[in-house]
């Protein structure tokens, strides 16, 4: 047949995985996922490999990455594509001079010290460096404004056609097609879960389809009904004619990235390459093809380029290496690159339909595509991810990310690509979006803002004589003081939090017991009961932390943190679909809004507002009823994430503002007040709690279970504390004893209540005891620490417990 003839191989009617898009990630994970052993793997390319964005990418590749979970993905590419030669007979043209990123202020310095506890723990080698080591790898620095650099070896630059043919040549090897070309016209799901993709050449049933298209992601998005918020910024770099101090160089320069100058430049053959990340203001968004999608026929093109936009990079990358200044530029290369509002691809399975798969978004495709493609092919075959990438996951976005959100973060993105990375960064480009609490109006000028899956929630609250606004830094900064005022408010008196970016699902109907049951690791609740449990994967590793609470026989109510709603509702509606489960499921995080009231007055301040018995023995913990407050109808449960006496109120958002003024009004003798999320983090910490995501390890499933009990347990989560000057620890720092990396912290804050910093770390099981010291690494200083025991504060119900046990003894 002609169609057999067209493709000069078999086509295939079926399919395992349909991968659509064939730049390097999407060619990665069909090599993957052959090499894993799928038999069936077809990849669908509109013209030919590499079109779009791979094509004329600058190639750059470096194991650095400031996220903790992007540095596997970084490392598992490099280790691939250093062997990919050897195994598939196809050069890659893999340069690795390593790389240094150079520091020219004292913020820059800061922020490489920070770096660097976040990676002694890590497999990554890295280096903080002095100036002569810096000038070693790079001789054609002017050194005037150099103090430090961050070198990392093995980095470098790969050309990134040869990687996706090589990575394609390995796909075919294992038994993967490749079709091209092959557009996709269109998508449709059938009522098994399966896929049929339309081409122009025939029809493929498909298991699954996985969306890598590059900037094509959101027109192959729509054919299902999404929109993906994917949009090509415009990205530039210079190639210049052989430069005659390059060529006289023994070995090949290192990448260097000035990030005062916001630009990356590498040795290109015997002359240079620069690109530049120009601010925001001045970035050029191809707005358009979001609007009216990718003009017909684009996809080896590029765009008109405009030096005149990227100038001023020129002139400090010439002032930095002044050889460019004689330098002739032969090629001035201005192309399409993806990004999404935050940088981050969308990598995983997609809320809302079976079996769609998405790996799209990719800002740095090359050095993501092979540990990509190693995460995804490993998450599809095995049906969980091998770690956690949460910050990646495609669900992370809902529908308040709309064309002008989007438009603007992607600007603010690119703009801010190199700017210093201070702890607890906020970014104010798009916001506030659509999604508003009820009491966002009421709380907006009294202090500064979160953002938090869309939603804006108070960090902390001014009062007269703070130093007030988002003032980053890498030490204690302007709201530590006010937030220990909000500490012992929840402590000594009563204080009010807007807790509305939770996560709300109802489950109802007349299998909700059985799918709840077969979902969590903990029984279901009775009617009128609250329980925090666990959703585990099928090797037992924990993939939520929930609430629930049955509100009424066979009516749960389920609260998750703000960043996993979509991501926990994915894997209940799957579950409850693939289990063929009769219930309903709602997603009801828009519609109701929580306040948190919580310390030692706040039963007081409720009892004034509603005629329910609110007493210890009337109302006790971890119980939920439905109540009237100020006539208002509020679901209360006596919960509260500070360790506090405390309840959290869901109340319908129209009635959110009116219960929060009768709150703040009955509580003025109570010396009631507003507080904010980094106090509840504080006081979360010294009770002793575990923040999910943080600290997940210590829920295990059963055949898991089994094996570590005979294995034993390799590391301990164990709480520390640190004795610092003007920095805490916040998660992700190395420990160290006898001069020896021993483990990290998760999580970290300063306890206001007991005047310490604390964390919680991983430790060997040897240096677990209660007792042993060990060094915490902050800023480039150890600091002595020692294991405690938990938790440093009582909380309220333990308190009660024991002065209630101390009175019946006396």
């Amino acid at each position: 047949s002609l169609k057999a003839q067209f493709l000069g191989k078999r086509w295939k009617d079926t399919a395992d995985t349909v991968i659509i898009g064939g730049g390097c990630v999407g060619v990665s994970l069909a090599y993957h996922l052959a090499k894993a052993g799928m038999k069936d793997v077809v990849l669908l390319e509109k013209s030919e490999l590499t079109a779009g964005s791979t094509w004329h990418a600058a190639g750059l590749t470096t194991y650095y990455h400031p996220g903790i979970n992007l540095k596997q993905v970084h490392y598992d590419s490099i280790k691939l594509y250093e062997t990919l030669e050897a195994e598939t007979g196809q050069a890659v043209g893999f340069h690795n001079p390593g790389s240094v990123r150079i520091a020219s202020t004292a913020a820059r310095v800061d922020e490489m010290k920070y770096q660097m506890t976040r990676t002694h723990w890590n497999v990554t080698e890295q280096y903080f460096i002095g100036p002569e080591k810096v000038h070693e790898l790079f001789p054609l620095l002017n050194m005037d404004k150099v103090l430090a650099g961050l070198y990392t070896p093995g980095d470098g630059h790969i050309d990134p056609y040869s990687l996706t043919m090589a990575l394609a040549a390995g796909a075919r090897m294992y038994g993967a097609q490749i079709y091209n070309p092959a557009p996709v016209s269109g998508l449709k799901p059938t009522s098994d879960g399966k896929w049929d993709v339309e081409t122009p050449h025939g029809t493929i049933r498909a298991n699954r389809i996985v969306n890598s298209a590059g900037f094509w992601a959101r027109e192959v998005g729509e054919m299902i009904g999404f929109k993906h918020p994917t949009i090509p910024v415009h990205h530039q770099y210079v190639v210049t004619a052989t430069v005659p101090e390059v060529k006289a160089l023994k070995k090949e320069l290192a990448v260097i990235r000035d990030l005062e100058g916001s630009y990356y430049l590498r040795q290109e053959r015997d002359g240079l390459l620069f690109g530049p990340y120009e601010k925001m203001e001045k970035m050029v968004l191809q707005d358009s093809w979001v609007t009216d999608g990718v003009p017909p026929g684009f996809g080896k093109e590029l765009f008109e380029s405009d030096l005149d936009r990227i100038m001023e990079h020129v002139e400090m990358a010439m002032e930095m290496v002044p050889v460019l200044k004689n330098a002739d530029i032969i090629n001035i290369v201005s192309g399409p690159i993806t990004y999404t509002p935050d940088l981050l691809p969308m990598v995983g399975p997609h809320h809302g339909v079976r079996n769609y798969w998405t790996a799209i978004g990719f800002g740095y495709g090359v050095i993501h595509a092979g540990g990509i493609g190693k995460f995804l092919s490993h998450w599809i075959m095995n049906g969980e991810p091998p770690y956690d990438l949460i910050e990646c996951d495609p669900n992370r976005y809902g529908k308040w990310t709309d064309v002008p959100f989007m438009c603007a973060k992607a600007r603010e993105s690119y703009g801010f690509n190199n700017v210093v990375g201070y702890p607890k960064e906020e970014r104010f480009e798009g916001r506030p979006t659509s999604r508003m609490s009820g009491v966002y109006e009421l709380l907006k000028g009294k202090g500064s803002m979160g953002f938090h899956a869309g939603w804006e929630q108070p960090h902390w609250f001014y009062k007269p004589g703070d130093d007030i606004g988002y003032k980053p830094s890498f030490r204690r900064t302007n709201w530590f003081g006010p937030v220990g005022r909000e500490c012992k408010l929840v402590m000594e008196k009563v204080g009010v939090i807007d807790l509305t970016p939770f996560g709300k699902f109802t489950v109802k109907g007349k299998d909700s017991h059985k799918l709840l049951d077969r979902l969590f690791a903990n029984t279901m609740p009775k009617v009128g009961h609250t329980n925090i449990s666990h959703m585990l994967t099928p090797t037992g590793r924990v993939f939520a932390e929930v609430t629930i609470t049955q509100l009424t026989p066979g009516e749960f109510l389920l609260i998750t943190g703000s960043g996993s709603e979509l991501h926990d509702l994915r894997w209940i509606e799957t579950e409850a679909v693939n289990g063929g489960y009769d219930v309903d499921i709602s997603n009801v995080t828009d519609d109701i809004g929580v306040l948190g009231i919580a310390g030692p007055n706040s039963r007081e301040v409720l009892q004034k507002l509603t005629n329910e018995d609110m007493s210890d023995a009337g109302f006790k913990f971890l119980h939920c009823k439905s109540i009237q407050l100020a006539g208002l109808p509020v679901r209360a449960i006596r919960i509260s994430y500070t360790g506090e006496l405390g309840w959290e109120l869901y109340i319908d958002q129209k009635n959110m503002a009116p219960v929060y003024q009768a709150i703040m009004e009955a509580g003025k003798d109570e010396g009631i007040d507003n507080f904010g999320t980094y106090a509840m983090a504080s006081l979360r910490l010294e009770k002793g709690f575990r923040g999910w995501g943080a600290e997940p390890g210590d829920f295990i499933g059963k055949a898991a279970l089994q094996e570590i009990k005979a294995k034993g347990l390799k590391r301990k989560l164990s709480y520390i504390t640190v004795d610092t000057d003007d920095i805490d620890p916040e998660g992700n720092e190395t420990i160290w004893c006898n001069g020896k990396v021993v483990g990290n912290t998760t999580s970290g804050a300063y306890s206001y209540t007991a005047q310490q910093s604390l964390a919680f770390a991983y430790l060997p099981v040897e240096l677990s005891s209660v007792g042993q010291k060990v060094e915490v690494e902050l800023l480039g200083r150890k600091y002595p620490a020692m294991v405690i025991q938990e938790p440093l504060v009582l909380t309220e119900p333990t308190r009660t417990r024991l002065q209630k046990k101390a009175k019946s003894k006396a």
